[in-house]
């Protein structure tokens, strides 16, 4: 007993352990913050002197490079962003046209969007690509993705400027977007009824959700996903509302495309019958396609003329009608 440290002795070394592991969670927690929301301008270093005119594919390129493109800009329906985009006109003044939108950490230059943009536009679309906020040659605020949320808001710049500048009426405007870009048409379609349509792959219905899963696939536990979203609201910034899956409340029978691999390990499949039971519970009929053996954005490399075939056909059903 008489050995034993005094009281104050072991509160104190009490209150410095509780310290030291508050303090380190608060690094992780910071950490696992930034992993998860920051972004990279200019394609993160990526894809480098890539353009519609030059660009790398998974087959041969070349039936699908677009020589005949421009370099525009325009705001964003949030006035202060201001988005860089490539503006690939079609055979006709009246041509339809799609926005697409990319991925998270990529950019315009990426071949995920490159690549399906030359699929339609020689099939007689004009394509219109865009850089999302943050992004790219996009307007840079705080660095950070909003979740499809705010992107969303530059995808829909991008319509009313086809709309402004290019005179086309919304029934003839789609929207195209893989992984975050996916997410962003998807919200988009809920903030404007008058997008006619919407090709998705690899997106998410809900990003709350899709992080507590990444976490978990390092053991990390979920409610540190919780944490990092809790964050990301006191700092102001919109990430986890609308969900893509609240937006396909507003479908309104407009068409749809869900496409995603069984394998991938950015989204699970789980995300895309996530959007499929929303859309159809607001009454939709999405197509759906989902591939087996094939991972994150990897239907159109995989099964390249499907991809093209499936695409050109739903584009085609909703926007020549």
């Amino acid at each position: 007993m008489g050995n034993r440290p005094p009281l104050f002795f072991r509160v104190g070394l009490t209150v410095i352990l509780v310290g030291f592991i508050l303090g380190g969670l608060g690094i992780f927690t910071a950490g696992l913050y930034d992993r998860l929301t920051l972004v990279s301008p200019d394609c993160n270093g990526g894809y480098q002197g890539q353009t519609p005119a030059s660009f790398a594919a998974p087959i041969d390129s070349t039936p699908y490079l677009m020589p005949d493109y421009q370099e525009v800009h325009f705001p964003s329906r949030d006035g202060n962003i201001t988005i860089a985009a490539w503006w690939v006109p079609g055979p006709t003044a009246d041509a339809p046209a799609v926005v697409l939108a990319h991925g998270s950490h990529e950019c315009k230059r990426s071949s995920s969007v490159l690549f399906p943009a030359g699929m339609l536009h020689r099939h007689g679309y004009a394509v219109l690509l865009i850089d999302l906020r943050n992004e790219g040659s996009s307007t840079v605020t705080n660095g950070r993705f909003a979740g499809g949320v705010g992107e969303a808001r530059d995808v829909l710049g991008a319509w009313d400027w086809l709309r402004r500048e290019k005179g086309l009426p919304a029934s003839r405007i789609g929207l195209f977007g893989v992984s975050l870009g996916a997410a962003a048409v998807v919200t988009a379609l809920g903030y404007e009824p008058g997008v006619a349509a919407v090709w998705e792959d690899s997106g998410y219905a809900d990003i709350v959700e899709t992080f507590r899963w990444r976490l978990a696939l390092f053991l990390v536990p979920f409610y540190f996903s919780d944490i990092t979203f809790e964050i990301s609201r006191l700092k102001g910034e919109e990430i986890a509302s609308p969900s893509p899956g609240d937006s396909l409340r507003a479908l309104n029978g407009r068409p749809l495309a869900i496409v995603h691999g069984v394998l991938d390990l950015a989204v699970p499949l789980e995300q895309a019958l996530e959007l499929e039971s929303a859309a159809r519970a607001a009454g939709g009929q999405p197509e759906v396609w989902i591939l087996p053996g094939v991972g994150h954005v990897g239907a159109m490399g995989s099964q390249p003329a499907e991809y093209e075939r499936r695409m050109v056909a739903f584009f085609d059903g909703a926007l020549r009608r």
